[in-house]
């Protein structure tokens, strides 16, 4: 007993500056029996504590019954028993194990080259069974990610737009006006997540016995072992998890082969699951990883880096594959939302992901995305410049390529920031270009002035295709204030400035005035008194009819055509109507009322004297509604 209480103190070793120098040196004796044995009388004489040193170097009997009875736990141990309902087999298994390391760290076996074998033998054994029970611990208690937990929590921002009927170019295919008839489609912002969000995907209760189990194979040095069962086990439960977040393992060449419409659904995916992966998934396998492996942080770290490698690699190749992939204008929505959700999560990957290939890997992703986002946006504004379709839109509507760009433009300005940033650097010619401080402007602002520049220049000439003048300007007309009200209406008009929009619709009402004057100056030139006679008096009826008949099949032909003709805005519309009745009008009741009377007198005054200054007003009022009209007048007393 006495000699267990001394190797007890020795092995201690804190207070006792002898026993502790003794202990020393015992370790380091490496000489005959005959010599230990002197030198053992030797310390004996200076201090009587050390009487039973001996016990150190010829074995301890006790710590030789220690070993004997951990050698007994761990070989009668059955590697098909379950450990789950027997905590205490568990701790009495562990205990063993503890007690062999224990004594192979002190000196109590060192001398028995027997003992030190099966002392080997007894560790290897139990670490194969400490490995099997870590990796079926670990499988039992992994908990399935609920992903009707992880959607709830996501609040989204969708923008809502419509198809194009058709009438310009495939490029332009997605994006019209919202209620104009048209399937209604919607872009779904960049989704975010709950700032409270985390799951545990590994049993609470699970986390100790791990983290023992870890201790010990460490201890032992099995360290890279226990690695690799973790990192495979939890590499598997992370890849489950990208599959119930709808997250496909595809190649590079899969997914540029997928069709825009199904790619679209997996860009969705991606961008919800990114935020999902970095925020709660990852995070919760970084805090398992800091329990179990609590005692060592560098196994800690390298066992959380290959345990995270694969899955974060699955989500960078199809990130890569859509920068890679061919760009089109409907694509840069989504893109820009992957670019934003990546840059997003980046600093929480990289407070967590240590391995620098994987970190220089999503830098290099993010940086292809925002490359992708930028030659996106260019090829747009090529594809404004370029379209060039020749079909005259009917009754000079609005045009499909004028609602595209305006409801692509009142969402790019939802990604200001993202694109402010993107664009910092960037030229543009600056020639054409007119706009208040134009050195001062953001540089999302500078190339939404330079786009929509080159789509008024496309309108004007796409008005081209009218050969009726006015109708030239009622299309102007139509498509301009559209611009206008777009940016009236949205951020864009805080980017471009008011002086802008007080161009624009002073272009309108320029515009409304050519109108006027195109359309209208033959009908009042027939109103005219030149030509007709010296007075009222003294008039030839034979000019005044022709006057009349003149005005009459003018007017009639105006209101067979114009009522045909569509200005969709309704105050558009009513200025419009009020400026025409504001003109002709008058002009033609004082006409009618100084002339009429010399008419009316002889036959058939009905056939030129059609209209009352009343019916030309009520006429006016059918213009521009998009439907054909006929004129129908009265007959009336004295006609």
């Amino acid at each position: 007993m006495a000699t267990t209480t001394t190797t007890s103190s020795i092995s201690a070793g804190g207070e006792d500056r002898v026993l502790a120098t003794a202990q020393q040196i015992v370790k380091s004796l490496n000489t005959p029996k005959e010599v230990r044995e002197d030198m053992l009388l030797i310390f004996s004489s200076f201090d009587n504590r050390l009487s039973n040193i001996g016990d150190l170097i010829n074995g301890d009997s006790s710590g030789s019954n220690r070993f004997e009875s951990a050698e007994k736990i761990i070989l009668r141990s059955d590697s098909n028993s379950n450990w789950e309902d027997s905590p205490d087999q568990v701790a009495e298994y562990l205990e063993a194990v503890d007690e062999i390391l224990q004594l192979v760290d002190d000196l109590s076996i060192r001398s028995d080259n027997e003992i030190m074998d099966r002392a080997e033998s007894a560790i290897q054994l139990a670490m194969s069974r400490l490995e099997d029970e870590f990796r079926h611990t670990l499988i039992r208690n992994t908990i399935p990610l609920d992903a009707d937990r992880m959607y709830g929590s996501i609040r989204r921002v969708s923008l809502s737009f419509a198809a194009n009927d058709g009438e310009i170019s495939d490029e332009f295919e997605t994006f019209g006006e919202v209620g104009d008839g048209s399937s209604v489609r919607f872009h779904e912002r960049g989704a975010s997540l709950g700032d409270d969000l985390c799951v545990d995907l590994i049993e609470v209760g699970a986390v100790d016995e791990l983290r023992e189990i870890a201790e010990r194979m460490i201890r032992s040095g099995y360290e890279k072992e226990c690695v690799q069962v973790y990192s495979n086990i939890r590499r598997d439960a992370l890849d489950e998890c990208l599959v119930i977040l709808g997250v496909e393992k595809l190649s590079i060449e899969e997914v540029q082969r997928i069709e825009w419409s199904s790619l679209d659904e997996k860009m969705k995916k991606w961008i919800q699951a990114i935020k999902i992966v970095i925020r709660v998934l990852l995070s919760g396998e970084k805090k398992h990883c800091d329990s179990i492996f609590g005692e060592s942080d560098s196994i800690g770290e390298v066992c959380f880096n290959e345990t995270v490698k694969g899955c974060v690699t699955q989500m960078l190749i199809f990130a890569e594959a859509v920068a890679i992939g061919k760009r089109s204008s409907e694509k840069l929505f989504r893109i820009l939302d992957m670019y934003d959700a990546l840059a997003d999560v980046l600093p929480d990957l990289q407070a967590m992901v240590t391995d620098e290939f994987v970190c220089s890997e999503v830098n290099g992703v993010l940086n292809a995305l925002g490359g992708a986002a930028k030659g996106t946006f260019a090829e747009f504004e090529n594809a404004v410049q370029s379209e060039t379709s020749k079909k005259a839109m009917q009754g000079g509507e609005i045009h499909p390529l004028t609602r595209y760009v305006m409801n692509y433009v009142k969402l790019l300005v939802d990604y200001s920031q993202t694109l402010n940033r993107l664009l910092e650097n960037d030229e543009i010619e600056a020639n054409g270009l007119q706009g208040d401080n134009l050195d001062e402007m953001s540089p999302i602002a500078r190339r939404l002035l330079f786009l929509l520049t080159t789509l008024e220049s496309n309108i004007e000439e796409k008005a081209r295709l009218y050969d009726d003048v006015a109708m030239q300007y009622i299309f102007l007309m139509n498509n301009i204030l559209y611009i206008v009200q777009k940016v009236k209406d949205s951020e864009i008009r805080n980017l471009l400035g008011d002086n802008w929009v007080r161009k624009r619709r002073g272009q309108v009402r320029q515009y409304a005035t050519s109108y006027l004057r195109a359309t209208w100056s033959r009908a009042l030139a027939c109103l005219k008194d030149e030509g007709i006679g010296s007075g009222s008096n003294n008039a030839s009826k034979v000019a005044l009819k022709e006057r009349f008949k003149s005005f009459n099949l003018c007017f009639e032909e105006i209101y067979r055509i114009q009522t045909a003709w569509k200005v969709p805005d309704p105050q558009l519309r009513e200025e419009l109507r009020i400026s025409i009745s504001e003109k002709v009008i008058p002009a033609y009741r004082s006409f009618n009322g100084r002339f009429r009377s010399q008419l009316e007198s002889g036959r058939h005054a009905g056939k030129y004297i059609k209209y009352t200054p009343e019916d030309l007003e009520s006429y006016v009022l059918d213009l521009f509604e998009g439907s054909p009209g006929v004129l129908h007048h009265p007959r009336r007393k004295g006609t």
